[in-house]
């Protein structure tokens, strides 16, 4: 028996305009949850056209020729802006009928490129009860006809299982959210033996220590340690016939184990250090989980894996923006500052879901919103995005 996909009902209109635009394919990621019982589809994104690319440069009649490292770069790009809880579950090509063997092989060879590539940027482990199946999605041009498939990511050698593809109306709108907000205090130190210049490696080894200390920690919601496999909504008044999802929960609070008891003891080590690195201050968290019996510990492990992407995820932003704007330059001071980008969210039309981004302080909305189109086909009004952090230093 295959998986069963539930697809937001606009996403079967978004995909028919898209192949309205055939030059001559199009390919594109599919964004979603997978929980244990069934995959749901909330948001397909077209790759943006390369500006180096000629309308006219590719011939239907030629060898499908997609380029992987564009594609991999987009799917990293949107995946910093996904709240907990939503990934890139798949992705689909739309192409004529004559493209139709060419366009499954380059599938196939997409869907393992982009886990790869996104599986090397994340810090926290998939659970045991992880899916690893992954969309591929084909859609020819002529007929609209769909088919479905997924390959196990987890299995090089995997060969494409049949899967359906279900449209359903309001999707979009049937899922929990959950936020807390987190008060970060890392001291990560720098190894008199490390180079200077691996700022950035030492921060991501620092931050992997404490993402550890995330997943280990106990979370209270609404006051309560709940047991992992109760239903998140036990207790929850229900409103008959009303499918807009009004659930929140934003009494969420994190407590971190300061001790793992004795079988984690270590030995402590004396190190001679040179400097050290400090994150300090508060982040905004937000996961999502589809309301059809979510257990505890799959909103908690969404909630996670938000707390411990949105932090990564900032300091890659800043080391690729120290780049672009200061080079490699050396720089002979005792202490230096940064501001790590700020958190905002944008609502996704018709849903109760929002997804995520980050701005520096002299960004302005104008170049959020063509970020928005850029990266997530999405038009967005400047009064819809919501700052959720202050500046702090």
């Amino acid at each position: 028996m295959g998986r069963t996909y539930i697809v937001e009902e606009t996403i079967g209109q978004y995909l028919s305009d898209l192949s309205l635009k055939l030059k001559p394919y199009v390919t594109g990621l599919l964004i979603g949850q997978s929980p244990p019982q069934r995959d749901y589809v909330i948001l397909a994104v077209r790759t943006p056209p390369k500006e180096d690319l000629k309308e006219d440069g590719v011939s239907p009649s030629k060898l499908l020729t997609v380029d992987e490292e564009w594609v991999m770069t987009h799917a990293t790009q949107v995946s910093r802006m996904l709240p907990g809880g939503l990934f890139v579950i798949g992705i689909f090509i739309i192409a004529p009928p004559e493209l139709s063997k060419e366009s499954q092989s380059a599938l196939r060879k997409l869907i393992f490129s982009v886990e790869k590539s996104l599986t090397k940027r994340r810090l926290w482990k998939p659970s045991e009860e992880e899916v690893t199946d992954r969309a591929a999605v084909q859609i020819c041009s002529a007929t609209r006809k769909v088919v479905c498939r997924t390959y196990d990511v987890q299995d090089p050698k995997s060969s494409a299982k049949p899967a359906d593809w279900k449209y359903q109306n309001a999707l979009s709108a049937s899922w929990l959210a959950l936020e807390c907000t987190m008060n970060v205090n890392i001291h990560i130190p720098l190894l008199a033996t490390s180079p200077n210049h691996d700022l950035e490696k030492n921060t991501r080894n620092g931050l992997n220590r404490w993402s550890k200390q995330i997943e280990d920690s106990v979370f209270l919601i609404n006051g309560q340690i709940k047991d992992g496999n109760t239903e998140l909504l036990e207790g929850q008044k229900k409103i008959r016939g009303n499918t807009q999802s009004s659930t929140q929960f934003s009494d969420i609070k994190v407590l971190a184990q300061l001790s793992q008891g004795s079988s984690h003891r270590s030995t402590a080590t004396v190190q001679v250090c040179s400097g050290s690195i400090n994150l300090r201050g508060a982040v905004k968290c937000r996961a999502y989980v589809h309301n059809n019996k979510p257990k505890v510990k799959e909103a908690v492990q969404a909630l996670k894996r938000d707390i411990i992407n949105t932090l990564s995820d900032r300091c890659e932003i800043l080391f690729e923006d120290l780049i672009i704007n200061e080079g490699h330059k050396k720089k002979n001071v005792e202490r230096e500052y940064h501001v790590l980008p700020q958190r905002l969210f944008v609502p996704v039309i018709g849903s109760s879901v929002m997804l995520s981004d980050y701005k520096f302080g002299d960004e302005s909305a104008g170049e959020i919103q063509e970020r928005f189109v850029e990266m997530l086909d999405q038009s967005v009004q400047a009064e819809d995005i919501h700052v959720a952090e202050e500046t702090n230093t």
